[in-house]
């Protein structure tokens, strides 16, 4: 097949008008075209009353040989890539001790499922809870302001991406299909096919939730093992540092000698036991802000014009980045984070006294806010040095703040964009419903956040009012903290994908610092499991 680029089409085109589109740009009659694939479909609303659909097409030819040769070197046509995954050859000798992996997040599922595939019937360890029980535990906190620790959003099978807008999208590179698996697997696991096409995939937090299940049971069919409610308390290691087992808080030890971390980015428990063991982690950058709410109509007449409510273009989106200039916050970027179109605000907490927020949407986005975390980059040179848990320091520290400030019953402390602009404490709220549960406090949210954070906000929002039009509306919701943007520290790892210094520890996900997302967490979860199945490889007894 040929792959075909840049096809731009009338948003309401005719269904015959790809075969049309395709025929043109190769030059041949429309009877010459034996089939059609989207490959993927975005859209340009630049312009908001002519937003146009752009295709990449995978076409069947008669001759497929003939017109390659004739547009040989064009821009946009060129032979269809290969896009199967191929599974890493299994060790030729079964392992000592078999895999295991940490944590059921994105990263460690996939790892699960591509060490199953290759019949190495891995373990994971899990601290949460099954996916059900998990949902329960986390409507919990929601409803009546009762906090699982070990099952939350942060903790459990699915990982805190479960409780998102399941955005299946990055900016990673990716030339060995590892993308394109995570899609396909979650497409085998329920997922609607349109995840393979349209730029800007997501699935929603029901469908994750059977999505995960039927994963589980795939696994588990491969000769996989799930151990829940489960915690890695400690790490043994040999003479030369090389991982021997893991001490587990049923009181077992569980023997291994290949282990895939990925706790996700609020194991903090985890991260100061591996880093009272010795294994080597560095502070790095992460954001700290708040969540903002606009009316999703808003949003979508800004973005869309006439257009909006269409039913292909759905809830409108946007990204926003600011950078500051004011004494207070020069050097420091705004931006706009994890934005969830027609979705709510979610409390995320995972240690009690302390308050932190995400957000979340269903596949359907057709809730009445948009939001999107407003945060603020930091770094550990600059605002948390010394530790290379420092960064957790200053995030447990923020999450008192707004515990504290929201009345300390897990109701957050929110404040209307015109009062915090105008420096003054919110005592009621306005139009905008703020979405959150169970339930917001107003007050001033600079008695949560550092004085520069306050800062570069109130320069930012002005600034992308500039962007999209009553986005600095005053009666717009903000609702903090939002702290969990990413890992605040990287748990390093070598050429092999094994800790710089603990052989045998493979660190990867967002909480080991390689991943931001669902989607890149998939990925690095894939390389993971490839790396294991090197190590195990290269350790199997010579001519075996």
């Amino acid at each position: 097949m040929l792959r075909l680029t840049e096809i731009k089409l009338p948003l309401d085109h005719a269904d015959d008008a790809l075969r049309d589109a395709a025929a043109a740009r190769l030059g041949v009659p429309p009877g010459e075209v034996l089939d059609i694939t989207v490959f993927r479909r975005g859209h340009d609303a630049r312009r908001r009353g002519a937003i146009a659909l752009i295709y990449t097409l995978d076409v069947a030819l008669r001759d497929e040989a003939a017109v390659l040769a004739r547009l040989e070197g064009h821009r946009q046509v060129s032979v269809t890539p290969e896009t199967r995954y191929r599974l890493p050859p299994a060790p030729a000798v079964p392992p000592r001790h078999r895999p295991v992996v940490i944590g059921a997040g994105p990263c460690g599922l996939f790892a699960m499922l591509i060490l199953a595939q290759m019949g190495l019937r891995p373990i994971l360890i899990e601290r949460g809870q099954v996916v059900r029980q998990r949902t329960q535990d986390t409507w919990g906190l929601w409803r009546r302001s009762v906090l699982t620790p070990e099952s939350n959003v942060q903790f459990g099978e699915g990982g805190a991406g479960t409780f998102s807008d399941g955005k299946l999208w990055s900016g990673i590179g990716d030339s060995a299909n590892r993308i394109r698996k995570v899609l396909e697997e979650f497409v085998r696991a329920g997922a609607p096919e349109e995840i393979l096409y349209v730029s800007k995939p997501h699935i929603g937090t029901f469908r994750l939730v059977s999505m995960v299940e039927h994963m589980r049971a795939t696994i588990e069919a491969l000769g996989g093992e799930y151990r829940f409610g489960t915690r890695v308390e400690g790490i043994e290691t040999d003479a030369g540092r090389r991982l021997r087992g893991l001490h587990l808080s049923d009181g077992s030890f569980l023997e291994a000698d290949h282990a895939v971390l990925a706790v996700g980015h609020s194991a903090r428990d985890t991260f100061e036991m591996l880093h009272d063991r010795g294994v080597y982690m560095e502070a790095k950058p992460f954001s700290i802000g708040v969540r903002i709410e606009h009316p999703q109509g808003l949003i979508d007449r800004c973005r869309f014009g006439p257009q909006a409510g269409h039913p292909i273009l759905g809830a409108a989106d946007y990204k926003l980045v600011h950078h500051c200039r004011t004494p207070e916050a020069e050097g420091r970027a705004v931006y706009s984070f994890c934005m969830c179109p027609g979705g709510t605000v979610v409390a995320a907490a995972s240690e009690p006294g302390r308050l932190v927020t995400n957000g979340m949407s269903q596949y359907s986005r057709n809730e009445r806010n948009a939001n999107a975390g407003i945060v603020v980059s930091i770094t550990p040179e600059r605002d948390y040095p010394g530790s290379p848990l420092a960064g957790i320091a200053l995030q447990r520290e923020l999450e008192e703040r707004a515990f504290i400030a929201g009345g300390g019953d897990y109701r957050a402390p929110a404040q209307r964009v015109g009062d915090f602009l105008a420096g003054r404490p919110s005592t009621a709220l306005g139009s905008v419903v703020p979405s959150y549960r169970p339930g917001v406090t107003p007050t001033d949210l600079a008695l949560c956040l550092p004085a520069f954070a306050v800062a570069a906000i109130r320069e930012a929002l002005p600034a992308f009012d500039r962007q999209i039009k009553g986005f600095a509306m005053a009666d717009a919701v903000m609702t903090g903290v939002e702290t969990r943007t990413s890992s605040p520290l990287r748990i390093k790892r070598d050429e092999t994908g094994q800790s710089l210094n603990t052989p045998g520890l493979f660190p990867a996900g967002e909480g080991a610092g390689y991943a931001g997302g669902i989607l890149s967490a998939g990925v690095d979860g894939i390389r993971a499991a490839e790396a294991v199945a090197a190590s195990l490889s290269a350790l199997a007894p010579a001519g075996s």
